[in-house]
């Protein structure tokens, strides 16, 4: 008799990176995606979270609403501010401020819900630039939510989580594409990645346009993707750290 896998809640944005998170995760584990509506300015990979639920496999798919967080947020980075422009190549204006402590934390309180022991979101290996994508940011993560849930876990009333990303497993993007197109061919090329809200193509042009463009090029994959616009190819996050981040 198989033994039954175990629960896994995926941060499921819509992007490429979380849909093939997925094909890596499905063998062992039932999903329980959630997506979050945190006031992007590309409000499509929603629609796009909500389109592939199904084609993933996921159990239960929640979209979870917390546009309040645009506000405060404020004009610290260009994906909740639609009046700044979008780079091309890493800069710190790409990040916002820990939203995968925010994610994840969420996301944590619906596993010890539901008695999941898996939390994933999908960083990988090219993710190294963002200090919320490290895997030393996510086991210290995972050891503080074990430790706010520790007297639960002592009764059994709750289970602790893990929380995996592809960097932990040491896995690039293109190595999670190669993942996903096994699992669910042509339909990973609607997970949406662009940062731009201004068409219903991928701009072309955006950091994670380009990123998306290389990796899809780099695992030898013809790259399906429609984008508004043709644009070099360049390698994935050439920007060094920045300094302090450590």
């Amino acid at each position: 008799m198989a033994r039954a896998k175990r629960k896994a809640v995926v941060v499921f944005s819509g992007g490429l990176d979380s849909v093939c998170l997925c094909a890596h995760l499905a063998p062992s584990h039932s999903l329980y995606g959630i997506t979050f509506s945190y006031g992007q300015r590309a409000a499509q990979e929603v629609r796009a979270a909500k389109r592939l639920a199904r084609k993933v496999g996921l159990v239960e798919h929640r979209t979870v609403d917390i546009g309040f967080m645009r506000s405060l947020y404020a004009k610290t980075n260009v994906l909740t501010d639609p009046k700044k422009r979008l780079p091309s190549a890493f800069d710190y204006s790409i990040v916002v401020p820990v939203r995968n402590a925010v994610f994840l934390s969420i996301a944590s309180a619906w596993a010890y819900t539901i008695g999941a022991q898996t939390v994933a979101y999908g960083a990988h290996t090219g993710d190294e630039p963002y200090p919320d994508c490290r895997p030393a940011f996510s086991q210290a993560l995972e050891a503080a939510l074990n430790l706010g849930e520790s007297d639960g876990i002592r009764s059994h009333k709750r289970r602790a989580i893990t929380i995996l990303s592809p960097a932990k497993d040491g896995l690039s993007k293109a190595d999670m594409i190669k993942k996903g197109y096994r699992a669910f061919g042509d339909a990973i090329f609607s997970a949406w990645s662009c940062y731009s809200s201004s068409t219903r193509l991928h701009c072309g042009a955006c950091e994670s346009c380009l990123n998306r463009r290389a990796a899809f090029a780099k695992s030898k994959i013809q790259d399906k993707t429609k984008y508004r616009e043709p644009a070099p190819l360049r390698k994935m996050y050439t920007c060094p750290i920045p300094v302090g981040l450590d």
